[in-house]
């Protein structure tokens, strides 16, 4: 399976977010599964990544030309996808990953949050969302989408959309127990019987 993580790129966090990514890339490798990322070394992305591979995980960067001119791009991926921009980027994401899950960040990992969860709320995709938050970090985000629900301006399933976790177990566990796997290709199928 093919899961993308959305995580923050601040390097100016504390340890216990770099850790929780390490635990996550090397879970997730452990798992079999596939890494889709924003394709950067830096801070969570950095960690996940590099955990991820450690551990024998493949991984699959996608990044916009302007953080390869910068020097962020994860070039030891397995595959880099270098995009036109982050609007490309995102859509790159969503095309290659089966199920999405959402670490701790700032505005650029909220913003991947809520163009998914929008998206699986309108019936566009049925992929798992899930939202691994240890520390209460998206509480106050959760306590404002409930109170745009009782004010009505969200859909009575906007909860039914999303699962919020607590721990990488459990993450897993709701990422696993919903997803279905990308088929492969028709190229892939050929080189798996020649």
């Amino acid at each position: 399976m093919n899961i993308c993580i959305y995580c923050a790129s601040s390097q100016n966090i504390d340890r216990k977010y770099l850790d929780l990514a390490t635990e996550v890339g090397t879970e997730l490798a452990r798992r079999g599964h596939t890494l889709v990322s924003g394709g950067a070394t830096v801070s969570c992305m950095g960690a996940v990544t590099s955990a991820a591979r450690a551990a024998g995980g493949r991984t699959i960067g996608v990044i916009p030309q302007v953080l390869v001119d910068i020097e962020v791009a994860d070039e030891e991926s397995d595959e880099l996808v270098v995009t036109a921009d982050m609007r490309e980027r995102k859509g790159v994401m969503d095309a290659r990953s089966d199920a999405f899950l959402v670490l701790p960040g700032g505005i650029g990992t909220l913003e991947e949050l809520f163009e998914i969860w929008t998206a699986r709320v309108l019936g566009i995709h049925d992929r798992p969302l899930v939202v691994l938050d240890p520390w209460g970090l998206y509480e106050p985000l959760r306590a404002m989408i409930g109170h745009m629900y009782d004010e009505g301006f969200t859909r009575p399933d906007v909860f039914d959309a999303i699962s919020f976790t607590s721990t990488v177990d459990e993450a897993f566990a709701h990422l696993e127990s919903r997803a279905q796997p990308v088929r492969p290709s028709v190229a892939e199928l050929g080189e798996a019987a020649g």
